[in-house]
């Protein structure tokens, strides 16, 4: 035995290794999702934002049942609450007490509660849903544009172009005009009719820009090894692009949703407040806004709580959002 505990072998006089047990544990590996997670976690600002978008959708979601519960109604008009010569709510801060906790409108004296909730329906619909069609439409031109390059690549990227440099919310103000006294068409009429132009105009206008991240993503992706290791075992283009490129391509898109709706919130708010949107009495934020730039000087509450409802929804979704790519992305260094 030698001095450190090592046995010498009899026959060629050399050291042979004594039996030691193993104290070291294996490392167990960790997924990209599981990283990202983790590092999410460690963001309070961004898991505060998607608190906030959960509590919101949950609030949109459910604004019937909460409205019932609470016994106000968004379109009913409760004129005893307004004062008929100054045509503004009792009491202080816009007419709020504890049957109505946010106030009531002027004129009419319809709850704000009610109508931000409701309102909350349409703006939220229509900006994910809007997000949908942007992100289908860019996410599959992107990747034949990078994926496929040449006249192919020349003929998408110049629409991204035009697009981009397009006036779109002239033009969206435009073809909502035209149908403005249109009651039916396309087998639709009325608020489903509108919410169906809103979500196209928007999201078909919207798709350039996700078009565009893809397509330099693809471009990237296309050239690296485990796509050549693909195409050296037979794999086919479409086996390539469902199976290699899309896994790789699911975080920007998964950032780039994230922070495409809160901008689709405001285009939509804009178009309401323009007249253009969602037409009465339906609620919506930019509607409501627009209504209250008729009486905020004497009424200031009108004009605010919607105004917040839009702020404290688009801060979340941008605070999530740019949380959500810094997880993603492994070099950032927070």
């Amino acid at each position: 035995m030698s001095a450190f505990g090592n046995a010498v072998a009899p026959e060629t006089g050399e050291l042979a290794p004594a039996d030691v047990e193993p104290t070291a544990t294996a490392v167990a590996g960790r997924t990209l999702r599981q990283l990202a997670w983790r590092r999410l976690k460690k963001d309070r600002v961004a898991l505060a934002g998607g608190i906030v978008i959960i509590l919101i959708l949950l609030l949109a979601i459910f604004a019937a049942p909460i409205c019932h519960l609470l016994g106000v109604n968004p379109n009913q008009f409760n004129s005893y609450l307004v004062d008929p010569n100054t045509s503004t709510p009792y009491g202080h801060l816009g007419g709020v007490s504890r049957a109505h906790p946010l106030g009531v409108e002027p004129v009419n004296g319809r709850d704000i509660l009610a109508r931000v909730l409701y309102g909350a329906r349409v703006s939220l619909l229509i900006a994910i849903a809007s997000t949908f069609v942007s992100m289908a439409i860019g996410v599959t031109l992107g990747i034949i544009a990078g994926f496929r390059g040449g006249a192919v690549d020349s003929l998408i990227s110049r629409s991204m172009d035009v697009l981009l440099a397009f006036p779109v919310l002239l033009f969206s103000i435009a073809v909502l005009s035209v149908f403005q006294g249109v009651n039916t068409a396309l087998g639709m009429s009325g608020n489903t009719l509108r919410l169906v132009l809103l979500i196209t105009i928007i999201g078909f206008f919207g798709w350039a820009y996700i078009g565009r991240v893809i397509r330099g993503q693809v471009i990237s992706l296309r050239e690296k090894e485990f796509i050549d290791a693909a195409r050296s075992i037979g794999a086919k283009d479409r086996w390539i692009l469902i199976r290699e490129l899309l896994p790789n391509l699911a975080g920007p898109m998964l950032v780039y949703a994230t922070l495409t709706i809160p901008t689709n919130i405001l285009y939509e708010a804009a178009l309401s407040y323009l007249g253009v949107g969602v037409q009465p009495p339906t609620a919506s934020w930019g509607g409501m806004l627009s209504d209250a730039t008729k009486v905020f000087q004497i009424d200031p509450m009108f004009m605010i709580v919607p105004g917040m409802a839009i702020f404290i929804t688009v801060l979340a979704y941008n605070l999530f959002g740019d949380g959500l790519r810094d997880a993603l992305d492994p070099k950032s260094s927070r």
